[in-house]
């Protein structure tokens, strides 16, 4: 009696989506097999069980081993011991990467310390994290940040050049370094209705309008940092509110050019003056430590919250801050234009982010 045999052999390293992504979320090899299992893999594959647990822990070993390699995406790409073709090294990358949202939200802020590594136990219970992928993307945020911090340069581009991530990510890890440099506090009551794409939208265009790099390409700053020299001048458009003759004009100019053509135009008209001062005192007082946390919970609290009593629209909001920013032109009083362009950017962008239910 013969049989024919056929045998094939290569180099090139496996890998198997699902089980990458079950390693990913912290899954023991058994957890693993186990869920294979209720996914109805033996039908599929006409195997056994004993085979797929051996197949499972040697995946297993196989992620491990790409662990260290995974750490500093570019030497993934420069070994030789495991022949992976291009686009599985970059989904490889891309999915050790990829973050939970709600995990990302909780930490947001806070820095990334051994202190805060300590609380992913009760962080994991609130989000529905597994407590091996909190820690896996808790370490990740951190290296990104250490990797980074010193840089100068574009922060999302210095990101995905060192761990080779897809523009979109490397600019959300971009705003949860701005975060933990800046320490803005997320964690009160009144801000929980905000998501991590709200703050990283506003993280993106803060860094667009205020960071070192926008202000002066050529600095050497790190480009996470809020430059102390434009916090500082950022005291001069105070003027626009307590100059009487200068706060009556900007009424004067922002009421005529809204008159009939927003819904809350006597709301407006009555409040200018106390919104205007909460826009321009939130710029005023960045020059401390405490009242940058405070950004945030100040234009929710003395903006956002006042024209949700007042029942302004979305559009009210965009059609009066696009009238308040331009109007300073025709002040003639007023020396700061191009300053006062370039913090109301920002703060614009925020608003229109925040201002939802």
């Amino acid at each position: 009696m013969s049989s024919d045999l056929d045998v094939f052999v290569g180099n090139t390293t496996l890998i198997d989506e699902e089980v990458y992504r079950l390693w990913l979320d912290g899954h023991s090899v058994a957890e693993a097999v186990a869920r294979r299992l209720r996914g109805g893999v033996l039908e599929r594959e006409g195997t056994s069980v004993a085979v797929l647990q051996s197949d499972t822990r040697d995946h297993y070993r196989t992620f491990q081993m790409l662990e260290r390699l995974l750490h500093a995406p570019p030497r993934l790409l420069q070994q030789l011991l495991f022949q992976i073709p291009p686009e599985r090294q970059a989904l490889l990358v891309q999915r050790y990467y990829a973050f939970d949202e709600a995990l990302a939200r909780e930490l947001l802020g806070k820095k990334l310390s051994k202190g805060t590594k300590k609380e992913l136990d009760e962080v994991s219970a609130r989000t529905g994290v597994g407590i091996r992928s909190c820690r896996r993307q808790f370490d990740n945020f951190k290296r990104v940040f250490k990797a980074v911090e010193e840089l100068r340069g574009p922060l999302a581009e210095n990101i995905q050049q060192l761990f080779l991530l897809p523009p979109p990510l490397a600019r959300d890890y971009a705003a949860i370094v701005f975060f933990a440099n800046s320490r803005f506090e997320t964690g009160k009551r009144r801000l929980q209705f905000l998501s991590f794409a709200d703050f990283a939208a506003c993280a993106q265009s803060m860094m667009g309008h205020w960071s070192q790099g926008a202000l002066a390409p050529e600095a050497a700053e790190p480009d996470g940092d809020l430059p102390k020299s434009f916090l500082q001048d950022l005291k001069e458009l105070k003027v626009l509110v307590t100059d009487k003759d200068l706060l009556d004009q900007h009424k004067s100019l922002v009421c005529s050019a809204l008159r009939g053509k927003i819904s809350i135009y006597n709301e407006l008209e009555a409040n200018f003056k106390a919104l205007s001062r909460a826009l321009v005192n939130v710029g005023g007082k960045l020059t401390h430590a405490r009242d940058v946390r405070d950004f945030f919970v100040d234009l929710v609290e003395k903006v956002i919250e006042p024209c949700r009593s007042d029942k302004w629209s979305p559009g009210d909001l965009r059609l009066f801050l696009t009238h308040y920013t331009a109007a300073p032109r025709n002040l003639p009083g007023f020396r700061h234009q191009a300053l006062w362009e370039r913090y109301m950017a920002a703060i614009t962008a925020c608003l229109l982010r925040m201002y939802h239910d």
